[in-house]
């Protein structure tokens, strides 16, 4: 006797309705309210426009014809504000209920908050040219300034980073970390919006940087690929938020590839240099050369491949 089969048009009904049930379940994964949240479409586009903000020759809308500064910035910088206000206003709300005395408060705090961000453009903009200056001083292999501003990984996702803090510092929910987790999905940077982070900071390569909320970093440090600024241990979850987890990188420290450098009680000192694959987890003086002793190679011949 062969099996009945089922189509595809015949089942919607009945999987709909299973799902629609299971919905039910009172569990996190089950709200169905989509427009309650922050769309992360609506930031990424967001961030695009910022850095047509911040950097005004290199990010230009290929939609204007006739590229007017100071009508093209005023069209910009509303359509930034307008939209940027409508995702701070559903990000406050989250998890909450509100009456409507209190979505029209909210609704106010969230563009008091939008304009605090835009007025602090100037600020991030001063801060991503010593960034600029920092790439190019520091890499032999850049030909321009054009060609960081356009193409290094590392300098998109400091920028971003930077819009994000601002946006952390203020108290804005959520979105910095969507800013931040954007940047990390397109450079394999993984900076959280809440790490400080000096002038001159260079990122040199970047795939696989991962620097936590709580670190501090300086003026003119460089790091490069694979480098870890962590937490020791995070075994406490939830009671750990809001202490210090993450380390300090003093002055004019150089970081190289595949180190880690982990605690909240973890100070590198100005002018120490961090060798490649190293493991910390405590202070380091200032001026020390911290390198990794060399492993010994074995080397038989073989039978070649082809």
């Amino acid at each position: 006797m062969s099996k009945e089969f089922r189509t595809i048009e015949g089942s919607i009904s009945t999987l709909t309705d299973a799902l629609l049930s299971d919905y039910e379940s009172g569990r996190d994964i089950d709200r169905i309210e989509p427009f309650s949240q922050p769309d992360r479409e609506v930031i990424i586009s967001l961030i695009n426009k910022l850095k047509r903000l911040l950097f005004p020759g290199y990010f230009r809308d290929p939609s204007y014809r006739v590229y007017a500064m100071q009508h093209s910035l005023a069209v910009l910088m509303e359509d930034v504000a307008y939209h940027l206000g409508q995702q701070i206003a559903i990000a406050l709300r989250l998890g909450e209920t509100v009456d409507a005395a209190r979505a029209r408060a909210l609704d106010e705090q969230a563009q008091e908050l939008t304009v605090q961000f835009l007025e602090r453009l100037p600020e991030v903009r001063a801060l991503l040219q010593t960034d600029l200056e920092a790439a190019f001083d520091g890499d032999p292999a850049a030909t321009s300034l054009d060609e960081i501003i356009i193409a290094y990984p590392g300098l998109q996702a400091i920028t971003i980073n930077r819009l994000a803090h601002v946006l952390f510092k203020l108290g804005v929910p959520l979105i910095p970390r969507i800013m931040t987790e954007h940047a990390h999905s397109r450079t394999g940077i993984d900076i959280h919006p809440g790490a400080t982070i000096g002038r001159y900071f260079f990122i040199d390569h970047g795939t696989g940087i991962v620097i936590g909320e709580t670190t501090v970093i300086g003026d003119y440090v460089k790091i490069y690929q694979g480098v870890t600024l962590g937490a020791l241990s995070t075994r406490g979850g939830q009671s750990l938020r809001g202490k210090r987890r993450h380390p300090t990188i003093e002055d004019r420290v150089t970081i190289y590839s595949g180190a880690s450098v982990l605690g909240g009680d973890t100070v590198i000192g100005h002018d120490a240099v961090i060798g490649g694959n190293a493991f910390i987890t405590g202070s380091i003086a200032p001026g020390t050369r911290v390198s990794v002793k060399s492993q010994e190679l074995e080397m038989r011949p073989g039978k070649a491949a082809w």
